[in-house]
């Protein structure tokens, strides 16, 4: 690896327009974020084509503001790395597109990298990788446990069936009439109540690490429509404390016993909702008396979508030899063990 490797990341998946540059794989030079939760807040949820739209407008304004705080042109960067999938169709592809134009303007190499490898790496910005070792992506659309044996290895030994970790938070949340995004609400909530209602926790067969989290959000829509039928108050403070609980659960010990099993040496918490309190505390607490294993949990900024852990995962693909061409494409789709 040359002496100080420089790479500008540019994320588009969803509802954060990002760029950032990454020293060496592990230092971030400047990470900037264009959030578009006030615009899509009052529909309660992401729309697609508006995404899409703030992209267009937001993209050229970040990369420049990325180059600007890092002190650094288009000749100092050595790759472009961009989330070429999953996502959003239609976000992705101005992130692509975008970096695209970059390299082939300016014949730099360009690297596509896949969303959650980024999120993975974005613990790489925290505390160097340790293998084997165990990631715990827990976001709107992905609940993984993902096993690496070395850099750019992914192996998934468990997903969701049906609702992510995240989504299951948006839906309870608008059942309790709170704002989008519904995971920190909740959050803020359950630390304020209590769980004293009984809500189910799905641990599916006794070997699978998946996880299932619809019938425990039908479950908490069941238990206030039939308390508001029959007249009866539930504070929304102790159900929120009641269903952070189930969820809360079923991660954190799947995830420990997951580590035994596969004798890790760290495990990772990455995702949206590793910004969850919740999640945190109990991780640490599980984590706690283990001394062979290392938990490490990104700081909050590094949690939601951002081009650092695009560039951070891009820096790995580089060294490896990894290319893209310039037919690159937006790659909804892209599966992790294979892209």
């Amino acid at each position: 690896m040359k002496k100080n490797l420089i790479i500008l990341g540019i994320e588009t998946s969803c509802d954060e327009t990002a760029a950032a540059v990454v020293k060496n794989g592990r230092e971030i030079v400047s990470n900037v974020i264009a959030s578009q939760i006030e615009s899509h807040k009052r529909f309660g949820g992401v729309v697609p084509e508006l995404a899409s739209r703030h992209h267009v407008e937001q993209i050229t304004l970040v990369i420049e503001e990325a180059l600007k705080k890092a002190e650094l042109s288009f000749e100092d960067i050595d790759a472009i790395a961009v989330t070429e999938g999953p996502g959003l169709v239609g976000a992705l592809l101005v992130g692509v597109n975008a970096a695209k134009a970059i390299a082939f303007s300016r014949n730099i190499p360009l690297v596509g990298v896949h969303h959650i490898a980024g999120h993975i790496y974005a613990n790489r910005l925290v505390k160097e990788m340790s293998f084997p070792l165990l990631s715990l992506v827990v976001s709107g659309g992905h609940t993984e446990l993902v096993l690496m044996k070395e850099h750019g290895d992914f192996k998934v030994i468990g997903e969701t069936r049906d609702d992510a970790a995240g989504e299951a938070y948006d839906k309870v949340a608008r059942t309790l009439h709170l704002p989008y995004p519904g995971g920190p609400h909740i959050d803020r909530l359950a630390h304020e109540g209590t769980a004293t209602i009984d809500l189910p926790r799905a641990w599916l067969e006794d070997d699978s690490y998946d996880f299932s989290f619809s019938g425990l959000k039908s479950a908490v829509i069941n238990t206030l429509h039939n308390a508001e039928q029959k007249g009866i108050s539930i504070d929304p403070k102790n159900m929120a404390a009641s269903f952070q609980a189930s969820v809360i659960d079923v991660l954190v010990t799947k995830t420990l016993k997951a580590a035994k099993e596969f004798k890790v040496k760290q495990v990772l918490l990455s995702g949206g909702v590793a910004a969850n309190k919740g999640l945190r505390e109990e991780l640490e607490k599980a984590f706690a008396t283990i001394m062979d294993i290392e938990l490490v949990i990104p700081p909050l900024v590094l949690c939601t979508d951002n081009a650092a852990m695009i560039a951070a995962a891009g820096s790995i693909l580089y060294e490896k030899g990894k290319r893209s061409q310039y037919s690159l494409n937006a790659n909804p789709s892209l599966d992790i063990e294979h892209f």
